[in-house]
């Protein structure tokens, strides 16, 4: 039964899928070997664990190694909570990361160890080109279905049980990583700059994730709902959503408009409302996906 479950999800693997998840990979691989391990800086998580990890054992300890050795591991170990497509898309991604860093550090004939490719020794520009290359590799990976880093894994097993949430059990780790890192080589030089990586990095992928173009939500409470309402849709060609509302303090009646507009919209559509209603109350937030049959309308 069992078996059956897992080959069933295993029938689910798309190759759209397994091909962006074998650019994902090797996108990291060139941005830890052409800007990050060439002037010592560290990725974050279990990558930049396992750079770690290279450098202080002996030359047959390959980053490849630690980055199989530390990583399949953990997805393995969250396999029943994270399931068995996650795990596969992972471990996929892991092993062309794995493999791509392999080819770039003892196949191509030339020497990544001293200096950067494209940047030199310049460590500013290698910690942020190698964090948004980094990033660039890890946002695809989780956008397709899978993860680059143990590090997700491990913190989803272990966060709750230290009464802390996901996110700052990752940040939590990288401090001590960094730190470590630090401790280690005699400077904390390196390890300030690696922080820049973390954070281009985190940057990165949650533009590739989320969307470079987010849209904004806004929910408007007015009186004048029908003649609001009329002039968004004819201004900006799409429909709107109404909910009834009711004030807490004055108890009266009114309408909650919900409208999804682009960025450069959001100024005209608040003079538009205020233009009507000079009392309206605008919310503005974030909103990183809209799926919809029919993108022209939000009823």
């Amino acid at each position: 039964m069992q078996g059956r479950i897992v080959l069933q999800q295993l029938k689910q693997i798309k190759v759209k899928n397994m091909i962006m998840l074998t650019l994902a990979g090797m996108i990291s691989a060139v941005g830890v070997t052409f800007f990050l391990a060439p002037v010592k800086l560290y990725d974050s998580g279990i990558s930049g664990t396992s750079m770690l990890l290279s450098q202080l054992t002996p030359d047959y300890l390959t980053l490849s190694m630690f980055l199989l050795a530390l990583n399949i591991p953990l997805f393995l170990y969250g396999l029943k909570r994270e399931g068995v497509l996650f795990t596969f898309y992972s471990i996929y991604s892991v092993a062309i990361y794995s493999l791509t860093a392999f080819i770039i550090n003892d196949v191509i004939p030339k020497d990544f160890s001293s200096a950067s490719p494209l940047a030199g020794t310049d460590v500013l520009l290698c910690a942020l080109f190698g964090g948004v290359i980094c990033g660039t590799g890890s946002g695809l990976s989780v956008r397709y279905g899978g993860a680059i880093d143990g590090i997700e894994v491990l913190a989803v097993i272990f966060a709750k049980k230290l009464g802390l949430t996901v996110g700052t059990f990752i940040f939590i780790y990288n401090v001590i990583l960094y730190i470590f890192c630090g401790i280690f080589i005699h400077s904390f030089i390196l390890p300030l700059y690696s922080i820049i990586t973390y954070v281009c990095a985190l940057k990165t992928i949650d533009y590739i994730v989320d969307g470079f173009d987010r849209a904004k939500c806004a929910v408007i409470v007015t009186a004048k709902a029908d003649d609001i309402c009329a002039a968004l849709s004819e201004t900006f060609g799409t429909g709107t959503t109404r909910l009834a509302a009711k004030g807490g303090y004055s108890g009266n009646q009114k309408t909650m408009i919900y409208f999804v507009v682009n960025r450069f919209q959001v100024t005209k559509m608040k003079e538009l409302v205020h233009a009507i209603d000079a009392s309206a109350y605008i919310s503005i937030s974030d909103v990183t996906d809209v799926f919809s049959s029919n993108q022209n309308s939000a009823d």
